[in-house]
């Protein structure tokens, strides 16, 4: 019986020991309505778990419906920061996340402590800091971002401010282009799965299919050369899409084209094929695979949902202050498609 089944550590460190077959499904959904919880999952999880969720989608959306929800438990499938985020938008509610140590190498790239120093070292400056960031890190933010509106934002701040924009070197790279601001500064982290994506093997997989449109994530290290192939014409400037993973399945139902290359994570692929089954998606890089994100196995939910583990917890006043800089990101611009 699945209800009885032993959930046990693989060689890997994940929890495995369970098949998600048809009875597992049953049992996980019949659980979460005895918990009274809803199960979210996140466009980079197993195909499986993003199956069998209530809500599939990128963080900030997921925390959204999270805080929406008459649901009194959210299970959210995804890493720490975007259990973190929900609880922070749903502070009355119970967050279970399958594995606790599910983390994020982006969101580790920079911490509280880090980050007041940087602003002690720059009075008075705005900090902006990515929706894939810790809540300890946007306690410390003026405003919070998504890949989505991150050009918005820093354009609502006054010119003559500075501002310090954390914690992915990529996705600032970006604004910077856009805004063409000189007093902004970037944080040198990065997501270790979109960095490298590369953007010579960008260049060989476009040479090769030369009819395809391109989706690309601003985390990637290969939006810069998405960019020069497009200014430079060897790529169709309608071609090159730079986008957030919402904002890709937008683009899947609308593209006329029959092929794409993505570029960002390859479990974005399954949304993206149900979405649009008739076109041909393919992974600019078929190794970007997050390992935390695959964390969250089948046996891990149904320990989740079974024994109710793991919490994610925020302290309070944490949550309060990191809760003003994602609500005036709202206030500035609608948020879109997320991370």
């Amino acid at each position: 019986m699945v209800a009885t089944a032993i959930v046990e550590r693989t060689a890997s460190g994940v929890y495995g020991g369970v098949e998600p077959n048809a009875a597992w499904r049953d049992e996980v959904l019949r659980l979460a309505e005895e918990r009274d919880a809803v199960i979210l999952a996140h466009n980079y999880q197993l195909p499986e778990i993003q199956d069998i969720a209530h809500h599939t989608g990128d963080s900030l959306a997921l925390s959204r419906i999270a805080a929406q929800s008459d649901a009194q438990t959210i299970i959210f499938c995804g890493v720490h920061f975007m259990a973190e985020t929900a609880k922070i938008l749903s502070p009355e509610k119970t967050v279970l996340i399958p594995d606790e140590r599910a983390g994020c190498s982006l969101a580790d790239s920079i911490t509280g402590a880090q980050l007041r120093e940087w602003k002690a070292q720059h009075p008075g400056a705005v900090v902006v800091s990515y929706v894939n960031t810790t809540a300890e890190v946007k306690a410390e933010t003026d405003i919070c971002c998504t890949s989505s509106n991150a050009v918005d934002v820093v354009r609502s701040i006054p010119a003559d401010r500075e501002v310090l924009f954390c914690p992915d070197q990529f996705l600032g790279a970006h604004v910077k282009r856009e805004t063409g601001r000189d007093n902004l500064h970037i944080w040198a982290g990065e997501c270790h799965v979109h960095a490298g994506i590369n953007g010579p093997e960008l260049a060989e997989r476009a040479a090769a299919n030369p009819d395809a449109d391109l989706f690309i994530h601003p985390e990637c290290g290969c939006a810069t050369s998405a960019l020069y192939l497009s200014g430079e014409g060897i790529v169709p400037a309608e071609k090159v899409k730079i986008l957030s993973t919402g904002d890709m399945i937008t683009a899947a139902r609308s593209t006329n084209a029959r092929k794409v290359l993505v570029a960002t994570e390859v479990g974005m692929l399954h949304q993206l094929r149900k979405a649009a089954p008739e076109i041909d998606f393919r992974a600019v890089n078929d190794r970007a695979s997050c390992t935390y994100m695959k964390m969250i196995t089948p046996a891990a939910l149904l320990r989740c949902v079974r024994d109710g583990l793991d919490e994610v917890h925020v302290d309070l006043e944490t949550a309060k202050r990191a809760q003003g800089a994602v609500q005036r990101m709202i206030e500035i611009g609608q948020p879109g498609g997320g991370e």
